[in-house]
């Protein structure tokens, strides 16, 4: 577990504990906010009577050398102070990682919890196993007996309706569908921003994502295009679904429940699922289990958790995570002049790529080709063509049809290539992506950077240390340290003997005619 962050005192009540029941039976953690304005605004007194933690500095100083690197200590309090219902949250949410994640998972931040897999282990596979599938909480893990659950559909709807799972899942009332999908959070490579220039840590720590957000599931459900239909079809000024969890988010010193929406357009082409499935296996609850949302090509924010309500409006959702949150700002909009206005609601996803193998400062020894792996994207189609370069984006190599991995319409391609590499000494090494429509990369991070620091589409680079073993001199080198039981790494560790004798020095001078020109 991660230390406490250097701000945070042990959380002290003030007063009693505030009581705000659980919402259901059967449901752990369920707090209904959004349709009780008088008990939203008795938790915002409460919260407004604690001097909570700031957030940690991790965009101007380095990030910790722990696993998590994040603890979320304000977020803990933040639920410590509302009561029974949600003060156990951080425990139980972290229980479910425990037991439904892989082992190996980079803690990103522990609670709310957000966790990516290890990078060699995600591409091997085109379909990513549930406990490598990347996760990114906004809140604590509700607990949902299956048997008690049941969501609304309210709003511009002409047949509101109270839907439980087992009538969901009666395949007389709603055709089943299993589709490919992958899902990818806009902060996916964020580290990449913020290493060339921090910006924004709201609310909620804009996590420092890798390259590891991003995961690719069979999901298993029921189009949301039949349910409205079940609903007896939208209204005409029906323009916007909006998704309510059962989660609780809290954004500057107010409560609500998650909340989010995306048009109805979207809807109807059948590019939203409710599912209760993910390869195969029931939707596990650090996942969203019983039901969430999937949006097919959307950011991972808009495919909703513990879905609870699907709130039919006229206009997008007024949410603070869809009205003031995963905004899209130009590089001249920051901490001076930032409104939720003056940047754009970010859905769709963009192409990106990323290399997974080998990583960042790698030492790569060769014999004149480099195996590369990794993803590729595109939110608004399929990606067509994966192509790598070994000089920064001068000469781009196309990877072969054949090592990429299978074509799905709302799916990454995995994709491997060895490429063609003379040079020795540091190297950049970036890929780009294209997709069906031609849409690619910016190439460098500068111009997809944003004060949010969202969706870093930019080509992905890496600097490796390049030794090719083609070469005498370097052959040479490593026969020597071989035998001498020396090692490559750590590349900045300077060598326990000398580069050359004497003699070889001296000789190696009267053939280039020594160090200094004849008079």
């Amino acid at each position: 577990m991660a230390p406490a962050e250097p701000n945070a005192k042990p959380f002290q009540l003030i007063g009693d504990a505030p009581v705000f029941p659980e919402e259901r039976e059967g449901w752990r953690g369920y707090i209904e906010w959004e349709k009780y304005p008088e008990k939203k605004k008795q938790a915002a007194d409460i919260l407004a009577k604690y001097d909570f933690p700031v957030p940690p500095e991790f965009q101007l100083e380095p990030l910790p050398k722990t696993n998590p690197l994040l603890e979320g200590v304000r977020w803990k309090h933040y639920h410590y102070a509302l009561g029974d219902t949600l003060k156990d949250m951080p425990d139980i949410s972290w229980e479910h990682v425990l037991k439904e994640k892989s082992e190996d998972m980079l803690h990103v931040l522990q609670f709310p919890y957000n966790g990516e897999p290890p990078r060699k282990r995600l591409v091997e596979t085109e379909i990513t196993d549930n406990k490598d599938l990347f996760v990114r909480n906004h809140g604590g893990i509700p607990e949902i007996d299956p048997a008690s659950y049941y969501f609304e559909v309210e709003g511009l709807v002409n047949n509101p309706k109270k839907i439980t799972l087992a009538e969901l899942q009666d395949e007389s009332i709603f055709p089943r569908m299993s589709t490919t999908v992958t899902l990818q959070c806009s902060g996916t490579r964020r580290l990449e921003q913020i290493h060339d220039y921090p910006g924004d840590g709201d609310e909620l720590i804009n996590a420092p994502w890798g390259e590891g957000a991003i995961g690719t599931s069979r999901w298993t459900g029921v189009s949301l295009k039949k349910v409205i239909k079940y609903c007896g079809g939208l209204k005409d000024n029906g323009k916007h679904l909006e998704f309510f969890g059962a989660d609780t988010y809290f954004k500057k010193g107010q409560v609500y429940n998650y909340g989010v929406s995306v048009p109805s357009r979207k809807m109807k082409v059948n590019e939203v699922m409710l599912a209760w499935e993910v390869n195969g296996e029931t939707l596990p609850p650090i996942h969203g289990g019983p039901l969430r949302v999937v949006v097919m090509g959307y950011i991972g924010a808009r495919s909703c958790k513990w879905l609870t309500r699907i709130n039919v409006i006229s206009d997008p959702s007024l949410a603070p995570v869809q009205m003031k949150e995963y905004i899209y700002y130009t590089p001249q909009v920051g901490k001076h002049n930032a409104t939720y206005s003056n940047g754009f609601s970010i859905q769709t996803m963009p192409v990106a790529s990323a290399i997974m193998t080998p990583v960042d400062k790698d030492v790569i020894m060769h014999d004149g080709k480099i195996k590369l792996t990794g993803w590729a994207y595109s939110g608004s189609g399929w990606p067509e063509r994966v192509e790598v370069s070994a000089d920064g984006g001068g000469v781009w190599y196309q990877v072969p049809y054949d090592q990429l991995s299978t074509k799905y319409l709302h799916a990454w391609r995995t994709w491997e290539y060895e490429i063609p590499v003379d040079a020795e000494g540091w190297l950049e090494f970036c890929v780009r992506c294209w997709d069906d429509a031609l849409n690619t990369q910016p190439t460098f991070v500068r111009s997809a950077w944003n004060w949010d620091l969202h969706v870093t589409s930019s080509c992905h680079r890496v600097k490796l240390y390049s030794v090719n073993r083609t070469k005498p001199m370097t052959a040479k080198r490593l026969k020597l340290m071989e035998e001498k039981g020396v090692s490559m790494l750590p590349l900045t560790r300077p060598m326990e003997f000398d580069l050359e004798t004497e003699e070889e020095y001296l000789e190696e001078m009267k053939k280039r005619g020594g160090r200094d020109p004849i008079e």
